[in-house]
């Protein structure tokens, strides 16, 4: 995920596992075309699986005591709200496709720039 990027503090082990995940995606990448192979990393931000709901809601809960009012929570993110898993399939499904047949040892990050920002939400 984009923790390779980010640096939280608040999340060192995320941060070293996916920043070891994205250099070894790239060192591999770098040299799998000599078999054939393309090797291209996704890094995503924040996405609306079942798990991030529930803990969102968890959250509202204790800062609100609304737990239907997680939504807000993703306010601060770019476009309102975090990425969705259809949004994350699209962008692997066209890495994979012959449309992308020149990229190995890229890293592609989905988070609507969040990585970007010297600044966290």
């Amino acid at each position: 995920g984009n923790a390779a990027q980010t640096h939280d503090p608040e999340y060192i082990c995320g941060v070293a596992g996916n920043a070891a995940l994205t250099a070894f995606s790239q060192s591999l990448g770098s040299v799998s075309p000599r078999d054939g192979i393309r090797v291209i990393s996704v890094n995503p931000g924040p996405v609306e699986t079942e798990r991030l709901v529930g803990l969102m809601k968890k959250k509202a809960q204790d800062r609100t005591g609304d737990a239907e009012n997680w939504r807000e929570l993703f306010k601060p993110l770019p476009f309102g709200r975090a990425c969705t898993p259809e949004e994350v399939g699209t962008m692997i499904a066209f890495l994979a496709s012959d449309r992308c047949s020149y990229n190995s040892g890229s890293v592609v990050t989905i988070d609507a720039g969040v990585s970007a920002r010297s600044f966290n939400f």
